[in-house]
């Protein structure tokens, strides 16, 4: 039991599936502590590999994840989707222990809906892939992209046709469109000091940060 909260963030897993296990090894590859809970015994067992703190809890209640010291972690995610009910009990359990961020997996905008009024912040994994893999379908010059909140994205978009050759403030990427250039990625080197005068070159990756409907219109015009 991690019986105490040590000066580094520490982090707590609860229900090791595909989601979860692989939240569980990520963070303890980089070097930090996390409990690992789940009631499948070879799941546990698999988890022990990476970090000292795994354990098989059969119920899942305040009084054994109380036992396993989850309340002295700075972080919990509920990795819980497929059982609603489960989920949403869990969540209340962490959330009602006072721990400072809890993060709870959802499947649908239902259960997503319950997660956030209990307090926990929501994540959909299925979806999020769904759309990003989607994204970079539809456009070729779409790289990647992080979604700050339901109407910001910063985007990776690839320069390309008639964005070459001309600079940030020519084609108006910050006057017409509204978006921040906050990086440029050419070749090996990463500029995140834009000047408006900087000419755009072939291949050239711009890292833009702004509302998703003026994102959309930027890709679409160029």
């Amino acid at each position: 039991m991690m019986k105490r909260k040590q000066e580094a963030e520490s982090f707590g897993v609860i229900g090791l599936g595909r989601f979860g296990a692989a939240l569980a090894i990520t963070i303890a590859k980089a070097g930090k502590d996390v409990i690992v809970i789940d009631k499948n015994e070879a799941k546990v067992k698999e988890l022990r590999q990476y970090t000292d703190y795994a354990f098989v809890v059969d119920e899942l209640n305040a009084d054994t994840l109380r036992e396993v010291g989850i309340q002295n972690c700075d972080t919990v995610i509920v990795c819980i989707g497929e059982k609603m009910d489960t989920s949403i009990l869990t969540t209340m359990c962490v959330v009602e222990m006072g721990i400072p961020h809890v993060i709870a997996k959802a499947l649908t905008a239902e259960q997503g809906a319950v997660l956030e009024k209990l307090g926990a912040q929501v994540v959909y994994p299925e979806r999020d892939m769904a759309i990003r893999l989607g994204k970079r379908l539809i456009s070729r010059n779409f790289l990647d992209y992080v979604s700050l909140d339901n109407s910001v994205e910063i985007r990776q978009i690839m320069v390309s046709g008639r964005l070459v050759g001309k600079t940030i403030e020519e084609y108006g990427i910050r006057k017409k469109y509204r978006l921040n250039v906050i990086a440029i990625e050419s070749g090996q080197t990463t500029n995140i000091e834009v000047q408006p005068d900087y000419r755009l070159q072939d291949g050239d990756v711009i890292v833009v940060i702004g509302k998703i409907d003026n994102m959309d219109r930027f890709e679409a015009d160029f």
